[in-house]
């Protein structure tokens, strides 16, 4: 009886400390890639949005889906709308508990044991085992369905009004580059030109988005980016504030990079770019200045972002999405 009680008692501790070690991993994964846009995919690209991005020569890998944009499936939101958050609106500490102490909950009721119960009633750790592939299992086919559900909204629907149709991709001559850095054409026939001239804004607003970024200088952000974007800068940033920390982006070189695609909505002009690119990214405490993650060594990232230009205005960074 005793020996049953203190299996029981073990296999509650596991559980509860699994729980808990699971989204805490989670947590710390998404803030050791501190820069902008480090820890996946936000912003919006249009009506490409919820359209992958080309691979390129630079980006051969597929950039992550969007996790946060005022852009919903089917719906064309404007691009000033306020982003909207919540306690599961983003990966983190909070949402991670939550997530894991929910889905443990679910599955308390479904095998009879309560809301919690899940928890205490198994019998051998098999059991604990069972309950944890079966959250992860209802979790995939719930993440399948879902992209199953918006994709095709948008990767077979008619052009937006007065987008020009995609062109198949070619390799082209090299459009721009310096000391074997810098730009090449990924897509020599993209739809709309890109000229050495926004080559040149691209490569000068990762310095300089990176540069606002480490001095929280959320006027200098709203002069490179769409309000969508610096709104997801203020939130990450306040975060920062709140765990009383700061991230400080250097030493930020374009190494290559090459256009994804090029294209025109209406008289909205978007650009996606491909960029890899070495920099010294490291969170420090705001009163000792200790490095709390990463460090002052170089290192080296590849990232698509993707720029919009309006009538009259030059190019503003409109999302960011990690490969």
């Amino acid at each position: 009886m005793k020996s049953s009680q203190r299996l029981r008692s073990v296999i509650k501790t596991l559980a509860v400390v699994m729980a808990l070690a699971m989204p805490l991993a989670l947590a710390v994964s998404s803030s050791v890639d501190a820069r902008p846009g480090g820890g996946g995919g936000f912003g919006s690209r249009g009506s490409r949005t919820f359209t992958a991005p080309p691979t390129t020569r630079t980006a051969p890998n597929t950039a992550q889906p969007m996790q946060r944009s005022i852009t919903q499936p089917g719906v064309n939101a404007p691009a000033s709308a306020a982003a909207k958050g919540g306690m599961f609106s983003r990966p983190g500490l909070l949402g991670g508990l939550a997530a894991g102490f929910l889905g443990a909950g679910l599955f308390g009721l479904l095998f009879g044991g309560g809301l919690f119960g899940g928890l205490g009633g198994l019998s051998s750790i098999i059991g604990l085992v069972l309950q944890i592939g079966l959250i992860y299992l209802v979790a995939r086919l719930a993440m399948s369905w879902w992209q199953r559900r918006n994709a095709p909204a948008f990767a077979s629907a008619a052009p937006a009004p007065g987008a020009t149709p995609q062109q198949p991709q070619q390799q082209g001559p090299l459009a721009h580059a310096r000391s074997g850095f810098g730009f090449n054409s990924g897509s020599g026939s993209a739809p709309l030109e890109i000229k050495p001239d926004d080559y040149d804004a691209f490569e000068r607003m990762l310095g300089e988005v990176q540069t606002a970024w480490s001095n929280e200088d959320i006027a200098k952000l709203h002069t490179l980016a769409t309000p969508e974007m610096v709104s997801y800068f203020t939130q990450d940033l306040d975060a920062n504030k709140a765990r009383g920390v700061i991230n400080k982006v250097t030493d930020v070189k374009l190494l290559q990079g090459d256009l994804a695609e090029a294209w025109r909505e209406g008289t909205t002009d978007y650009a996606t770019v491909a960029l890899r690119y070495a920099l010294v990214d490291k969170t420090v405490e705001r009163d000792s200045g200790k490095i709390v993650e990463g460090s002052d060594a170089p290192t080296e990232v590849t990232d698509v972002w993707t720029f919009v230009r309006r009538p009259g205005s030059g190019w503003e960074l409109s999302a960011i999405q990690v490969t």
